[in-house]
């Protein structure tokens, strides 16, 4: 037993590190771009790329890496994942011109791709089936600190250090755990079947087209041709990949999942949630900053009771989700959010006390603690074992594909009621960006009102082989 639980506690550290690594470079360059153009110059097209980059090629090959795990090892493809995210992050940090920046952030985003998706299926591997509720809480708590306050610590390193060291940063963590990868995690693979190349061109070149489109329509107009036909070619390319993957002997990610009431509510959830999640917290970290006159820093902090509540309250609803299963604790969670969101577009002003703002910040920390942990668990509860892999890498995928969309859509909505002039000209168009987000994170709550009502929790020891399964191959 000791063994075992020692064997899971540095599966927790180490999927947990590398997580927050993925998580983190999602929004840590946001609060750095002008410094970053002020040492590398280049337009702001180049600067919004810096961004995107990473967006782009994490999303589209996600799905792709987990499967690569599947097939080649589950361990041996996180170490070499983290090994590519490890080096681009260095690669990024001593780029000398505002190109090379773009191509580290890509590269890391393949890193990242391979890497994340297999986070949950090693943890998965060594945690026995009873205790999963609360290493997903932990895991989870680690990993939306991370998106969350991208801002944050991004922010403080500009501020304090230098916008180098948002990428430095990575790569002691990565040299760190690399070793504890490979002498802790223990091997495990999932289907032995053919890789589905036809199926991940198809998916990755849609995700890339629509994904594409989202990041350039709020700044080049959404009539522009380049804009729409990547828009089309990205939809139509994402029906040929469904058509394909309803037939496929074996598709990457099988069509059959969806008909899982689990699967597909969980996965619908969490694609709205990171919407309304995403979308929110690029606009008010902005507000706090060019409205209300807080440095980077000092906004952050005060985001803090947002950013921060998911390591208090996530192992708490891992722990709830083991009892009482799921579905009712990510609905809360999403319903908690929804309602801060809500809560913030009432209070915003130009001229807003933080008093004002506090009571919305801490019902959205704990939404969000509270839809993170049992997510995890649902997703992964959801499919067989040996498709945990698919699973994770959907989700992940459809996340990231939420974070963009989520951006793209309340930054145009943004722009159609304010912008930049003034402080009332930002508040104006963050009313209605924030009243979006709530509406589209308690669509997200309706959807995970679909989950079976006993999703996500433990089953019976005769009913749960998977755990002493994946032990065994990892041999």
């Amino acid at each position: 037993m000791s063994q075992t639980r020692g064997s899971a506690a540095w599966a927790l550290l180490v999927t947990s590190v590398a997580g927050f690594m993925a998580a983190l470079d999602n929004l840590v360059v946001t609060t750095a771009l002008p410094s970053i153009r002020q040492d590398l110059g280049g337009a702001l097209d180049d600067l919004e790329w810096t961004v995107s980059a990473y967006t782009l090629t994490f999303a589209c090959l996600l799905m792709f890496g987990a499967a690569l795990g599947d097939r080649f090892g589950r361990r041996r493809l996180f170490i070499a994942g983290l090994t590519v995210f490890t080096g681009a992050s260095a690669a990024a940090a001593m780029a000398p011109g505002i190109g090379s920046l773009i191509a580290a952030r890509a590269v890391q985003g393949v890193g990242a791709a391979v890497m994340m998706p297999l986070t949950l299926t090693l943890l998965t591997a060594a945690v026995p089936a009873a205790r999963r509720g609360t290493m997903y809480g932990i895991w989870g708590a680690v990993n939306g600190l991370a998106v969350a306050s991208g801002p944050l610590i991004g922010g403080s390193l500009t501020e304090h250090v230098s916008w180098h060291w948002i990428f430095w940063l990575n790569v002691p963590l990565g040299l760190l755990v690399l070793p504890l990868a490979r002498l802790r995690l223990a091997e495990s693979h999932g289907t032995d079947a053919r890789l589905d190349v036809p199926g991940t061109l198809l998916a990755g070149s849609g995700l890339f087209g629509i994904v594409y489109s989202l990041v350039r329509g709020p700044s080049d107009g959404w009539t522009d041709p380049v804009v729409l036909t990547a828009l089309s070619a990205g939809g139509v390319l994402l029906l040929a990949f469904v058509g394909w993957s309803s037939r496929a002997a074996n598709p990457m990610l099988p069509m059959r999942l969806f008909r899982s009431r689990a699967f597909s509510g969980i996965n619908a959830a969490s694609l709205l949630m990171f919407v309304g999640m995403f979308g929110s917290i690029f606009l008010l970290s902005q507000y706090m900053q060019n409205v209300l006159g807080y440095s980077p820093t000092a906004a952050g902090l005060r985001m803090l009771p947002w950013t921060g509540m998911p390591m208090l309250v996530a192992p708490i609803a891992g722990f709830l989700s083991d009892r009482v299963g799921g579905r009712p604790v990510v609905a809360a969670g999403l319903l908690l959010q929804a309602a801060g969101l809500g809560y913030l577009a009432c209070v915003v002003t130009a001229h807003a006390s933080y008093a004002e703002q506090l009571p919305a910040l801490v019902l959205s920390g704990v939404g969000m603690a509270l839809y993170f942990a049992p997510a995890a668990a649902l997703v992964m509860s959801s499919v067989r074992p040996r498709e945990q892999g698919i699973a994770s890498g959907a989700n992940n995928a459809l996340r990231e594909v939420g974070g963009a969309l989520g951006i793209a859509v309340m930054s145009s909505i943004f722009s159609a009621y304010g912008g930049y002039t003034s402080a009332q000209s930002f508040v104006d168009g963050l009313r209605p960006a924030l009243i979006t987000g709530a509406s589209v994170v308690a669509l997200a709550a309706l959807a995970a009102l679909v989950i079976p009502a006993r999703a996500g929790s433990p089953r019976p020891a005769p009913a749960e082989p998977a755990a002493p399964a994946l032990e065994a191959t990892a041999g």
